[in-house]
C-alpha cells in the first residue's frame, strides 16, 4: 500500500501530525534572513512556538546542520505534534539525488519507529525540484516486512500519510510536483516489490510462484509475460537450467517480461538470476548461513520489480526482462560433479561444483537474451562470495564487455547513487575456466573468483553486445539499515537499471541527458 503524499508552499511549524522532521541545511544556519542571530532560517516558526527551548537545545547539543546529525525534542503540547526532529543535510548545494532520497527515508523510518501515523517533512528552499526523490526515500523508508508476523509482534501503527513543506515562496512549487511524485512512488513500490519477493520464505516463494509473481506484475502494469515452464525447458535445449532444477521436485522455469512500445529508441534486456533457494546441491553448503540463500533469487527479484515500475511510466525504450528460476537441491535425481551437460548455446560445460549453480542458469537466460538482438545488455545475480570480500556487503560489483558499455552504464550508477564499482575482465584469468572433457568448467580457482564467473557468463553473451554483469552478492540482503536500504531485501540495482532506460529514453540529438529532476514521464 503506497502512502498519501501531498505538497505545498507552507512552513512545517503550521501544519499538524504526530511527527515533524525538519531538514536543515548547514548553509543555512547562519541565514541572513534568519529572525533570531543564532536559529536556522528553515526553522523559522518553531522559536515563536517553543520559545528559547529549540535555541538552548540547538546550542547545547552543537547542531549546525552538518550532515548526518540529528536532533529531537518533545515539544509538549507547543505544536501541533508530538515530536520534532532536526535532521542536517549539510551544504545543500552538494546534496545528490542519493542523499535527498536517504533524507527522505531517514524521516520515514523515523516516523515509523515512533508509531506515528501522519508526517509532517519540512523541505528547505533548494529542494523543490527533488520531489521526485523525495517520494522515493519516504516510500523505501517506510517499508517494512511483517507478513508473517502475529500477536504483539504485529507493529499497531504505520505511517500512512505525509505532508511535504516547501519552505520557499508559492511560486517555487512545481507545477507538475503531483506527477514528480507519482513517479517516485512508482518507482520506490517496484524495487519494495523486489524487496518483498527476496524476503519471502522459500516454502513460498519458489520457481512456480516467482513465475506467478511475474504475471501478476505484468498484468498490474500492462506487461507482457511469458513463461517457460519444465517441458519447454527440455524442449528449447536450456539444459544447464534443467540440470540445475532436477534435483527439486518444484521444476525450473523461465520468465519473459516485455515493454514493447511502437518506434522504441533501443532495445534494453535486464536478465536476473533466480535461484529460490540453494543448498548448494551435491556440493553442500555449510548449514550456517544456509537461511539467508531465499535472498539467492534477488536478481530474478529485481527484473520483477524493474518491469512493474517500466509498465507504469512507459517509456520510449523496448526493455525486456528475463529471469531463471530454479531451486538447488541434492537429492537422488540432482546434477553431480563430473557432469557433461550441453546448453542453449551449444557449448558443453563439465560441472566441477554443483554450488556454482547461478552462472550456469544465467547461461542459459543470456544466450536466449540473445536472441532479442539487444541494443544494451544487463545481467544481475548474487553470484559470488569473493565479490562479496573484495567490496563488502554495501557495494556490487560489475564488469563491461567494453568501454562504451563501461560508460554508459557507470552514467546511470551515478546517477541512481546506487554503490557499484566496476571490477576487471581479466583474460589471464580465462585458463581456469578450461575443462579436460568439455568446452568449458563452470568453476575457476578460489583467487578472482568473482573475474572467473564473469568471464564464464561472457561466453554466452556473443560477440560485439553491450553488456555489463552485476554481482549483486553484498547488497543485495541488507545485514543493516544502509541508507534508504532496510535489513533484509534491498532491491539494490533495480534504480540503476532504471536511471540506464530513462537516459536511453531521453539522450537528446547532442549526446546529452538530462538531469533526473527534469526528464518527464507517461505517467
Amino acid at each position: 500500500m503506497s502512502l498519501k503524499i501531498s505538497v505545498r508552499s507552507v512552513l512545517p511549524s503550521h501544519e499538524t501530525g504526530d511527527i515533524i522532521v525538519v531538514g536543515v541545511p548547514a548553509s543555512d544556519f547562519r541565514s541572513k534572513n534568519s529572525k533570531k542571530k543564532n536559529d536556522p532560517f528553515t526553522l523559522d516558526g518553531f522559536d515563536r512556538e517553543l520559545g528559547d527551548a529549540l535555541g538552548r537545545l540547538i546550542k547545547k547539543e552543537e547542531f549546525k546542520g552538518k550532515k548526518d546529525q540529528q536532533l529531537a525534542i518533545s515539544p509538549v503540547g507547543r505544536i501541533k505534534a508530538d515530536r520534532l526532529v532536526l535532521m542536517g543535510l549539510g551544504d545543500i548545494d552538494k546534496l545528490g539525488g542519493a542523499d535527498v532520497r536517504t533524507f527522505a527515508a531517514k524521516a520515514a523510518r523515523t516516523a515509523n519507529g515512533d508509531k506515528a501515523k501522519r508526517l509532517v517533512l519540512g523541505v528547505p528552499a533548494g529542494l523543490e525540484g527533488r520531489l521526485r526523490e523525495i517520494a522515493e526515500g519516504l516510500e523505501l523508508g517506510a517499508y517494512r516486512f511483517t507478513k508473517y508476523m502475529t500477536g504483539d509482534r504485529v507493529p499497531k501503527t504505520e505511517l500512512s500519510h505525509v505532508d511535504i513543506c516547501l519552505a520557499g515562496d508559492v511560486k517555487d512549487v512545481p507545477k507538475d510536483a503531483k506527477e514528480r511524485i507519482a513517479i517516485g512512488q512508482a518507482t520506490a513500490l517496484g524495487v519494495n516489490l523486489a524487496r518483498d519477493l527476496s524476503n519471502e520464505p522459500p516454502n513460498v516463494v519458489y520457481p512456480d510462484t516467482l513465475a506467478e509473481a511475474a504475471v501478476d506484475a505484468g498484468k498490474a502494469a500492462g506487461i507482457a509475460v511469458e513463461i517457460f515452464r519444465y517441458k519447454d525447458i527440455q524442449k528449447r535445449g536450456m539444459k544447464l537450467l534443467e540440470a540445475v532444477g532436477k534435483g527439486s521436485e518444484r521444476k525450473p522455469c523461465l520468465g519473459h517480461m516485455s515493454w514493447t512500445p511502437a518506434n522504441a529508441k533501443r532495445r534494453v534486456v535486464v536478465v536476473g538470476k533466480g535461484i529460490t533457494f540453494d543448498s548448494g546441491g551435491l556440493s553442500i553448503k555449510p548449514s550456517s548461513g544456509m537461511g539467508e540463500m531465499k535472498h539467492d533469487m534477488s536478481g530474478a527479484a529485481n527484473v520483477i520489480g524493474l518491469m512493474a515500475i517500466v509498465g507504469r511510466l512507459k517509456p520510449n525504450v523496448e526493455v525486456h526482462g528475463i529471469f531463471a528460476a530454479a531451486e538447488n537441491m541434492p537429492d537422488g535425481n540432482a546434477y553431480r560433479p563430473g557432469d557433461v551437460w550441453g546448453s542453449l548455446d551449444g557449448k558443453s560445460v563439465e560441472v566441477v561444483n554443483t554450488d556454482a549453480e547461478g552462472r550456469l542458469i544465467l547461461a542459459d537466460a543470456l544466450a536466449y537474451a540473445r536472441t532479442l538482438k539487444p541494443d544494451f545488455l544487463i545481467d544481475n545475480a548474487t553470484l559470488t562470495g569473493a565479490c562479496v570480500v573484495a567490496l563488502g556487503n554495501g557495494c556490487s560489483g560489475w564488469y563491461a564487455s567494453n568501454d562504451a558499455a563501461a560508460g554508459e552504464f557507470q552514467s546511470a550508477v551515478n546517477g541512481s547513487g546506487e554503490q557499484m564499482w566496476r571490477m576487471p575482465l581479466l583474460d589471464d584469468l580465462k585458463d581456469q575456466l578450461k575443462s579436460d572433457s568439455a568446452d568449458l568448467k563452470n568453476s575457476g580457482d578460489r583467487w578472482g573468483g568473482s573475474i572467473s564467473a564473469a568471464l564464464f557468463l561472457r561466453e554466452f553473451v556473443g560477440d560485439g553486445v553491450n553488456w555489463v554483469h552485476c554481482d549483486i552478492a553484498g547488497p543485495a540482503m541488507g545485514d543493516r539499515v544502509r541508507g534508504w536500504d532496510p535489513k533484509g531485501g534491498t532491491g539494490h540495482g533495480v534504480l540503476t537499471f532504471l536511471d540506464l532506460i530513462e537516459r536511453a529514453e531521453h539522450t537528446v540529438s547532442d549526446g546529452s541527458v538530462p538531469k533526473k529532476s527534469e526528464r518527464k514521464s507517461k505517467h
